[in-house]
């Protein structure tokens, strides 16, 4: 193994030279041995290793992008206007070198005591974002949103492509459904769609988002309720949904004051998801920002209800945006997309 300083080392020599690397990587690197030799006759010589947890780009805008990153931000372009926002995953306290950083619109500066606060240079209160037919309101609010995650335009493709291609009448419900993105993206598609918050202005702003669209008069159901009991009160009316999407928070209060913890409460949650899944069920989107919760972790879980039932499989990856200045991607969350077996 090498025992010199280490300065500058080719990734893959370092991993097929380091008995202390990771034991799998290190074994595809070598190429050679038992190890390897199960990984090209059960995945094939094209799978690598990044393959277990692939990561999902966002990388068909053009009204949006990542332009440069470091010291804890990150400088985005949205359409005509640059923000900097805090990033927990930019822990890297690397050059700045896009000019963009010196003639920002808005800036979001984090408190030592939580929260923070918006600085603004220039920025409209409210602007439109688009992405291939769709449009939506931008307003900065607080902690940091502008009431779209740019991340997620990978699963509203891969939504709208399995609505598109599966030839009949398809039933969509977004659950904790935000400014309803995914929902305009699945009414584009041909779905019809039941999109659930429990915060009345967030559903108001998603109905401006379809609007803005041209989906206003799209067979769309606004609905304002905790998503738990709205579930509880669709399976005693026996209704059903081809396709389900959801992006659970990590911690919060229902409206009676119940307090919601992922890692708790999302297990059970999903088992009554499962309930009202139609017996022709297309897929079952899980997005997660909960910090320490794992890809996997999130396919585990939806193997394990709605797998259990009608067969299939998920597959778990992160979320990315890529960075202009650096060529990396940005990891942006955790995501699972589960299928049923064919």
């Amino acid at each position: 193994p090498h025992t010199w300083e280490l300065g500058e080392v080719d990734s893959k020599e370092w991993f097929a030279d380091n008995p202390y690397a990771e034991w799998y990587y290190n074994s595809l690197n070598i190429g050679k041995g038992p190890t390897y030799k199960h990984h090209i006759e059960k995945y094939g010589k094209d799978f690598k290793y990044e393959d277990f947890i692939p990561m999902w780009k966002a990388e068909n805008w053009k009204d949006y992008e990542v332009l440069d990153t470091g010291n804890g931000e990150k400088l985005e372009r949205w359409g005509d206007y640059l923000l900097v926002r805090p990033d927990p995953q930019v822990i890297w306290d690397t050059p700045k070198v896009n000019k963009g950083w010196k003639h920002m619109n808005g800036h979001y500066h984090r408190s030592k005591k939580g929260g923070g606060e918006w600085e603004f240079f220039d920025l409209p209160q409210q602007w439109d974002l688009h992405y291939k037919d769709l449009t939506f309101h931008l307003k900065p609010f607080s902690f940091k949103h502008t009431g779209l995650f740019p991340e997620q335009a990978a699963n509203w493709d891969y939504a709208m492509a399995k609505i598109r291609a599966a030839g009949r009448p398809v039933s969509v419900l977004n659950l904790f459904g935000y400014t309803g993105a995914a929902t305009v993206a699945c009414a584009a598609a041909g779905a019809s769609v039941c999109h659930v918050d429990a915060a009345k202005g967030m559903v108001a702003w998603g109905k401006e988002n379809a609007a803005a669209s041209g989906l206003a008069d799209r067979p769309i159901h606004w609905i304002v309720d905790d998503c738990g009991k709205f579930i509880q009160r669709e399976i005693r009316r026996g209704r059903k949904y081809d396709g389900i999407i959801m992006d659970p928070p990590s911690y919060g209060r229902g409206p009676s004051g119940e307090i919601w913890k992922m890692e708790k409460d999302f297990y059970p949650f999903l088992l009554t998801v499962r309930e009202i899944l139609s017996e022709q069920p297309l897929f079952v989107i899980i997005n997660s920002y909960t910090t320490g919760l794992a890809p996997s972790t999130v396919g585990y879980m939806a193997d394990a209800v709605f797998g259990a039932r009608f067969g299939g499989g998920t597959q778990c990856g992160e979320l990315g945006l890529p960075v202009a200045a650096s060529g990396l991607v940005l990891p942006c969350g955790a995501a699972g997309r589960w299928e049923p077996g064919r």
